[in-house]
């Protein structure tokens, strides 16, 4: 051990005349802890905000969307989804319509986005189709239309012998609008649409019920506008945990959606999956340009710019706010090493008396400060990543969906942060020991120990 980080440590154990520099002590190296506790656990929760939040966009939209200009819908769309699906870099891609829609179920009604696809195509680009948890997606496939088993039973026994009186009874009983087994069968021939789980809730919907789905792109009559409107058969509900999807979105098949809102065979976006989603700009750009003129196309970043900015913008202002912590515990190490250099005036003079220079003696008080802020810091990392873990291991704190997307707080510790805050504590104990240590320099021996 050198001689200055030994007399350093023996001043910090040793038993003093005046405990209340020793209590002083203490508090600086609980403040120092304290203080990179704090920063390590709230730069835990913006980083979990912010990759829950990409993690969740990432998995409900697509990395890439391509659309036309003039929002007219995109003609012969299988023939321009593989031919860009052979671009560079470009891992998937799936056609969908994106329309808003009014739902409603008897007296209650919400506002949604419903959403047209092909699910062997959506699964490829997007997660949202796997967070089913009542029902099944599989109601969503496109399916070859049968003939209804009333009919082919009615055709067969035509053809071969007359019903009996009692079967001719069940089945004009079946066939009834009024029996249940006729409504039965009216439910389960509507087109199938999966709702988000708040949705459903607000509506009152399970699976298997039925919900009116109306399009304000109506038709043109005499009567003036009339509103476009379909029955469809709740085949399954979605809970991906996104407050915004989960409230106001809707899936169904890219056939239904096109019938409901009278686009033929066309579509409204083309969504792409790539390997890189930080180069999904430059990505975007390719597909535009091999696209050609009239299309454009929007990646993740640019349509949530704004959300990332604000979280980036969180995480620097609470840094140098929770950094004022370190801030006001280097200001104890401050007062700490002053009041220090008071009570070892006379032990400082001995030792410059018996040959220690005044580089030694500076740097005495620099390692005792270090040595506090050192302490503190290894505390508080220790601290701070302990809370962030179990913090988001056991979810503690919960969130109101509603406000903020998520039900819990996440905490997503990373360890460039915690170097980070470990530099800047021990560089601000550092500053924090200059003047002491250069007060400490200055004594003179005579000077000290003329009086004793």
């Amino acid at each position: 051990m050198r001689f200055e980080l030994f007399i350093a440590s023996r001043y910090l154990r040793a038993k003093r005349r005046q405990a209340f520099i020793g209590i002083i002590t203490g508090i600086s190296i609980a403040g120092v802890a304290a203080g990179v506790a704090s920063l390590v656990v709230a730069l835990a929760i913006n980083n979990g905000f912010r990759q829950d939040l990409q993690q969740r966009l990432l998995g409900s939209t697509s990395h890439i969307s391509l659309q036309r200009v003039a929002d007219d819908g995109i003609h012969d769309w299988p023939t321009l989804m593989d031919r860009l699906s052979k671009q560079p870099h470009v891992v998937a891609a799936a056609p969908a319509i994106f329309e808003q829609v009014l739902i409603s179920r008897g007296p209650r009604a919400r506002g949604a986005v419903l959403k047209g696809m092909i699910p062997k195509y959506e699964r490829q680009v997007g997660d949202l189709l796997s967070t089913v948890k009542e029902g099944s997606a599989e109601a969503l496939e496109e399916k070859a239309p049968a003939i209804p088993r009333s009919a082919g039973s009615q055709l067969a026994t035509s053809k071969t012998e007359p019903k009996a009186a009692g079967e001719d009874a069940r089945f004009t009983q079946a066939e009834s609008p009024d029996s249940l087994v006729g409504v039965r069968q009216r439910v389960a021939a509507m087109p199938p649409i999966v709702l988000g789980k708040d949705m459903a809730d607000k509506l009152g919907a399970r699976v298997g019920d039925s919900v009116l789905v109306t399009s304000p792109q109506g038709e043109l009559t005499p009567f003036g506008m009339v509103p476009k409107y379909s029955r469809f058969r709740v085949g399954g509900i979605f809970s991906s945990g996104f407050f915004d999807y989960d409230s106001s979105w809707a899936f169904a098949r890219l056939s239904d959606a096109q019938q409901l809102f009278g686009l033929d065979d066309l579509i409204s976006v083309l969504e792409f999956k790539v390997d890189d989603i930080y180069k999904a700009g430059e990505i975007s750009r390719q597909l535009e340009e091999a696209a050609g003129k009239g299309f454009m196309a929007t990646n993740w970043m640019e349509q949530n710019k704004a959300l990332f900015h604000a979280l980036r913008l969180e995480r620097l202002v609470t840094f140098i706010t929770i950094g004022l912590i370190v801030f006001v515990a280097a200001l104890n190490i401050l007062i700490s090493l002053i009041m220090m250099v008071m009570e070892k005036t006379k032990d400082i003079a001995v030792l410059m008396s018996m040959g220690t220079r005044k580089a030694q003696v500076r740097n005495v008080f620099i390692a005792q400060g270090m040595l506090i802020g050192v302490l503190g810091t290894a505390i508080g990392l220790v601290l701070g990543y302990a809370i962030s873990y179990a913090g988001g291991h056991y979810h503690v704190i919960s969130l109101s969906p509603e406000v903020y997307s998520i039900d819990y707080v996440p905490f997503v510790p990373r360890l460039t942060d915690g170097v980070l805050v470990a530099l800047v504590a021990v560089g601000v104990s550092f500053v924090a020991t200059l003047y002491p240590s250069w007060s400490a320099a200055r004594i003179l021996p005579a000077e000290a120990l003329r009086y004793e």
